[in-house]
C-alpha cells in the first residue's frame, strides 16, 4: 500500500524542516535566552504560526480535501480547478481583512493574547510591534495551505511538505548575523517570518502548475462549493486546531510568568518534531486517501487505511514520548543550554517536556482518527469534542498553574508546568472520544493484525525507556567520553535508544522489515 510510502515522504520533510527548526532555537536560545525579548518573539510568532498550523496541518484541509478530491473524482482536473480558483477568491478576500483589521487593531489584540505583559510597557509595546510584521504571513500561508491540499488531494505531497524548510533556512540565516541587541534580534526575525511566507507561497504556486493545477485569480463568488466549504470549514477548523487553541490559552495564562512563554515554546519544539513527523504526517496523507475511497464506494479500504496507519504511528510516536518522558533534562541540556539560557530555564522546560509527551500519543491520534470524519464530510462531531477538550484544558490548566505557583517561592516559575499537563489531558480526552465515536459508527474496527501487533509495541518500547532512562543517569560521564559536548551525548543515546528500540521491535514481532519494505515501495 501507498499510505506508508506517501507518510515517509511527507515525514521525510516534515523531519528535514524540524531538524533545522531544532538548530533555529538553539541558535534562538543563545541569542535571546529565555527572557522578555524572548517572550515577546514567541508570542509574535505563535500568532501567525497558530493559523498556520490550521491551515497547513488539517483545518483548512479538514473541510477542502474531500470536496475538491470529490470534484476530481467525478468531474476531473477542470471542475477541480474551478473549484479550488473559487475558494481562493474568497480565502484572499477573507483572511486579507481579517490580516488588515489586525494590523490596525494589535494594541487591543494583545490585551488579550498576552494580558500578562500589559503591566510592562516595554515587553508588551514590543510584542506588539513583532507581530505586526509577522501578520502578512498568516494571509500568505492560507494561499500555500490551499494549494498544497490540491496538490496532496493530486498524490503530490513534497512540495507541501518541505515548505517550511524556507522559513528555517531564512531565520538561521538571520540567527547568523544578529547583532548585540536582542531586540533588533527579534525585530530581525520577525521580518524573515514575512520573508519566508513570499518564498513558501511562490514554491507552491510553481509546484501546482507544474502538476497541472491551474488556478485564477477571480472575483469572490457565493457559489455552492464555496458555501459547502464554510458550512464544512468553520467546525472543522475549530476540531482540526484544538491543539493549537490550546496551546493559545495556555499562552494567555503563561503570560502572567515572567519566561513561561519562551519556555512553554522550547518545550512544544521537542514534542512537536514526532507529532509533525508521524501524526501530521500520517493526517495529510490519510485524508486524501479515505477521501477518495470513500468516494469510490471503497469502505474497506478506508477501514484497511485507518488500521495501518494507526499501527505506524503508534509504533513510531510510542518510543518518541517515552523517551522524553525518560530523560527530558538531558534532552533540554544537550539541546538548549548555552549561552543565555541556563540551568532553571534549562529544569522549567524540561518538566514541560516531560509534561506534553504523556499526551503526544493522544495529539498523534487525533490527527490519525479526525480524517474518518473529516472524509465523510462530518467535522461537526469533531468540533464538539475539541469544545469539551477546550473546557477541560482551560479549568485544569488554569487551577495547575495557580496552584503550582503557589505551593512555595521556588515554584513561582514553574506554573507553566500545570498548562502543559493539562494540554495532555485535554488531548487524551478528545482522543478518546473520537476513538469511541467512530469505533461505534463502524468506521473503525480494529483489525487482528493491529491488536496482535499492540502488546509487542508496547514491549519494545519498555525495552527502549529502560535503556535510555538508564543511560541518562549517567548523561555526565558520557558529556566526558564524547569531548565535552553534551549534544553529542545526547545523539548518541538517542541512537542506541532507537537501535535498541528497533532490535527489540524486530524480535517481539512489532515490526517486520519486509512490511516496512514492501509498503514503502508501495506493494
Amino acid at each position: 500500500m501507498r499510505l506508508l510510502r506517501s507518510t515517509a515522504v511527507v515525514g521525510g520533510m516534515t523531519m528535514a524542516s524540524r531538524v533545522l527548526g531544532f538548530f533555529r532555537d538553539v541558535l534562538m536560545a543563545s541569542a535571546v535566552g529565555a527572557g522578555p525579548v524572548a517572550d515577546a518573539f514567541v508570542v509574535a510568532f505563535r500568532f501567525p504560526n497558530l493559523f498556520r498550523r490550521w491551515f497547513a496541518e488539517g483545518a483548512f484541509n479538514a473541510a477542502f480535501v474531500p470536496l475538491y478530491s470529490g470534484r476530481l473524482e467525478k468531474e476531473g482536473e477542470d471542475g477541480a480547478n474551478q473549484f479550488a480558483s473559487d475558494v481562493l477568491a474568497g480565502l484572499l478576500l477573507v483572511v486579507g481583512a481579517l490580516v488588515v483589521v489586525s494590523q490596525l487593531a494589535m494594541p487591543w489584540l494583545m490585551r488579550g493574547l498576552a494580558p500578562g505583559y500589559f503591566s510592562d510597557p516595554a515587553k508588551f509595546g514590543l510584542t506588539v510591534i513583532l507581530t505586526q510584521i509577522t501578520m502578512p504571513y498568516l494571509l500568505l500561508m492560507s494561499v500555500t495551505a490551499m494549494v498544497g491540499g490540491a496538490l496532496n488531494a493530486n498524490g503530490r505531497f513534497v512540495a507541501s511538505a518541505g515548505a517550511p524548510i524556507l522559513l528555517n533556512i531564512i531565520l538561521i540565516a538571520v540567527l547568523f548575523w544578529t547583532p548585540e541587541d536582542p531586540n533588533e534580534t527579534a525585530r530581525r526575525l520577525s521580518f524573515g517570518v514575512t520573508a519566508s511566507g513570499v518564498a513558501q507561497a511562490a514554491l507552491l504556486i510553481w509546484a501546482a502548475r507544474r502538476s497541472g493545477i491551474f488556478l485564477r485569480l477571480k472575483r469572490p463568488r457565493w457559489t455552492p462549493g464555496v458555501k459547502r466549504l464554510v458550512a464544512l470549514g468553520v467546525p472543522g477548523a475549530f476540531a482540526a486546531g484544538v491543539t493549537q487553541i490550546n496551546l493559545t490559552i495556555s499562552q494567555i495564562a503563561a503570560s502572567f510568568q515572567d519566561g513561561a512563554n519562551a519556555l512553554l515554546y522550547f518545550a512544544d519544539r521537542l514534542y512537536q518534531l514526532p507529532l509533525g513527523v508521524i501524526g501530521i504526517g500520517m493526517g495529510v496523507v490519510l485524508l486524501p486517501v479515505i477521501s477518495r475511497r470513500i468516494a469510490a464506494g471503497d469502505e474497506r479500504g478506508a477501514a484497511n487505511g485507518m488500521n495501518r496507519a494507526l499501527e505506524f504511528s503508534m509504533a513510531l510516536t510510542l518510543p518518541a514520548a517515552a523517551a522524553m518522558v525518560a530523560m527530558p533534562e538531558f534532552l533540554v541540556e544537550g539541546l538548549f543550554q548555552r549561552g543565555e539560557f541556563g540551568d532553571r530555564a534549562a529544569l522549567g522546560t524540561a518538566l514541560a517536556v516531560e509534561a506534553f509527551a504523556v499526551g503526544l500519543p493522544a495529539f498523534v491520534l487525533i490527527k490519525v482518527l479526525s480524517p474518518a470524519f473529516f472524509a465523510r464530510e462530518d467535522t461537526k462531531t469533531p468540533m464538539k469534542f475539541a469544545a469539551i477538550s477546550m473546557v477541560v484544558n482551560v479549568v485544569l490548566g488554569v487551577g495547575l498553574f495557580v496552584g503550582i505557583r503557589s505551593v512555595s517561592p521556588e515554584w513561582q516559575d514553574m506554573g507553566h508546568v500545570g498548562l502543559a499537563a493539562a494540554t495532555s489531558v485535554a488531548g487524551w480526552v478528545n482522543a478518546i472520544l473520537l476513538a469511541v465515536t467512530i469505533a461505534r459508527r463502524g468506521g473503525l474496527t480494529l483489525d487482528r493484525r493491529l491488536l496482535g501487533r499492540a502488546p509487542r509495541i508496547l514491549a519494545a518500547v519498555a525495552a527502549m525507556s529502560v535503556f535510555v532512562w538508564y543511560a541518562a543517569q549517567y548523561d555526565d560521564a558520557l558529556t566526558q567520553l564524547a569531548f565535552g559536548s553534551r549534544l553529542l551525548a545526547l545523539s548518541l543515546v538517542r541512537a542506541a535508544g532507537a537501535a535498541v528500540y528497533g532490535l527489540a521491535a524486530i524480535v517481539t514481532g512489532a515490526l517486520k522489515p519486509s512490511e516496512v519494505l514492501a509498503s514503502l515501495k508501495g506493494t
